[in-house]
């Protein structure tokens, strides 16, 4: 997997991420529950969406931030 700048990731279930952002939605915290082919599914932690569940691309992922 690679982010927008083509830097690996190796995502796993449990790690925080940085979603870039979107619409009207800021650049936020997000926890992976699962990692699928070409997204990953969990919830946001942090910004507007907070506790909200989100499936986002692979794409979005700017960065892992803990593990």
């Amino acid at each position: 997997m690679t982010n927008r700048d083509s830097v690996p990731l190796h995502m796993t279930s449990g790690q925080h991420v940085v979603i870039a952002a979107f619409d009207d939605v800021p650049e936020h915290a997000f926890e992976v529950f699962t990692v699928e082919d070409g997204f990953v599914t969990g919830v946001a932690l942090t910004g507007p969406l907070a506790g909200e569940y989100g499936e986002p691309d692979n794409e979005m992922i700017l960065r892992v931030i803990s593990s």
